[in-house]
C-alpha cells in the first residue's frame, strides 16, 4: 500500500458538468469529486452541498448564474463533512439548514474532521485561506421539514443513518427528483469512514421507495430515469454489503485489522477498483467496518494523528 493518502496525490483540475435532473433542478459535478445541487424556486434559489471551499462553491455560482439571476436563499447541507460545507460562506444565503444531528457532529467532531480531510484532499482545499470557519446551521430539525420557494415545496428528510448518523435527503415532489448527499454514489466509491452499515441498505430502501425520476447524488453522474436511479441504488447497495461482509467475517473469529483489509480488497476489488477516489476511501472503509463488526456502534472521531495510526496497522 502507498504511505501516502491516494488523493493526495490526485491534483489534476476536473471537468464540471451541470445536467438539468428536472424543471428548474441541476447538479453540478466534476468526475468523481463532491457534487451540489440546484433548486431554482419562484424568487430565490436552493443550494444542495456547499463544498469545500469558497473557491470551489464559486464555481457552482458560475454555474447557477448560467440559468437564473435569482438570488440565493438557502444552502442546505446533507451531513457535516468539511469537503461538503466550508465553502457555504461564498453563497450569501440567509439560511442553512441541516439536521440536528448533522450540527451535533459539527459541535463533537466538526474541526477534527476538517483538520483531517485537508491532509486527505489537497486539490479539493486550494483556496482554504478563504474558509471563514466550521460552517454552522441557521436551522436544524429532525424528522422532516418542507420550505417553500414561492409555490415550489422542498421536502427536506431523515430517512436513516447512512454515509453519517445525520445524513438528511432533499425531494422535490413536483418533479419527483431527490438530492440524496453521499447515501447513493454512482461509479465513486462509499465513503464509509463514519457509516453506518447495518442501517444503510434501509436507508436505501426507503429512497427507492419513492420511485424516483431522478437522483442527484454525491458523486458522480446525475442519475436520470428510473432504470439509471435503481441501477444506482442497488449498486450502492452492493459496495457498502460487500466491504461489510467479510470484516464482519473475520471480527467473528478475532481477526485483525489486517485481515479485514485483504478480506475487504479480495471481495471489492474486482467489482469496484475503477471506481473514482476507490483507493482514498478503502482504509477508512475497512476501519469502520471493522469496528462496526465489533459493536462500535458510534464511529470515532478521525483525526490526522489516527489516520497515520490506521495507516500504519493496514501496512503491517
Amino acid at each position: 500500500m502507498a504511505k501516502a493518502f491516494a488523493s493526495a496525490g490526485d491534483m489534476s483540475e476536473k471537468t464540471i458538468s451541470f445536467t438539468e435532473v428536472g424543471e428548474g433542478l441541476y447538479a453540478f459535478t466534476a468526475e468523481g469529486d463532491p457534487n451540489s445541487g440546484v433548486i431554482i424556486g419562484d424568487e430565490s434559489v436552493m443550494i444542495v452541498e456547499a463544498q469545500a471551499t469558497p473557491r470551489l462553491a464559486n464555481k457552482v455560482i458560475d454555474c447557477v448564474r448560467s440559468v437564473t439571476d435569482k438570488p440565493i436563499s438557502h444552502v442546505v447541507l446533507t451531513h457535516y463533512h468539511a469537503v461538503r460545507v466550508l465553502g457555504a460562506s461564498a453563497f450569501g444565503a440567509e439560511q442553512i439548514i441541516m439536521s440536528d444531528t448533522a450540527r451535533a457532529m459539527v459541535a463533537e467532531r466538526g474541526q477534527e474532521d476538517w483538520d483531517s480531510e485537508f491532509d486527505r484532499f489537497p486539490r479539493l482545499f486550494e483556496g482554504h485561506e478563504s474558509i471563514p470557519g466550521l460552517t454552522w446551521p441557521t436551522t436544524t430539525f429532525t424528522g422532516k421539514m418542507s420550505v417553500f420557494l414561492g409555490k415550489r415545496r422542498v421536502d427536506l428528510m431523515q430517512l436513516g443513518r447512512a454515509h453519517t448518523a445525520g445524513d438528511i435527503v432533499i425531494h422535490v415532489p413536483d418533479q419527483n427528483v431527490m438530492f440524496t448527499g453521499d447515501i447513493v454514489e454512482y461509479h465513486s466509491a462509499c465513503y464509509c469512514g463514519d457509516g453506518h452499515f447495518g442501517d444503510w441498505g434501509k436507508t436505501l430502501d426507503a429512497i427507492k421507495a419513492y420511485d424516483l425520476d431522478a437522483i442527484a447524488p454525491g458523486r458522480g453522474d446525475a442519475l436520470i430515469g428510473s432504470e439509471m436511479v435503481n441501477a444506482a441504488i442497488e449498486n450502492t447497495r452492493d459496495f457498502v454489503a460487500s466491504t461489510y461482509a467479510p470484516a464482519a467475517k473475520v471480527a467473528a473469529r478475532g481477526g485483525t485489522l489486517k485481515e479485514a483489509w485483504d478480506a475487504i480488497r479480495a471481495a471489492c476489488d474486482p467489482k469496484f477498483a475503477d471506481y473514482a477516489i476507490y483507493e482514498h476511501c478503502l482504509p477508512f472503509n475497512v476501519a469502520r467496518a471493522f469496528d462496526e463488526a465489533q459493536g462500535i456502534d458510534t464511529p470515532r472521531i478521525w483525526t490526522a494523528e489516527r489516520d497515520k495510526e490506521m495507516w500504519a496497522a493496514l501496512q503491517g
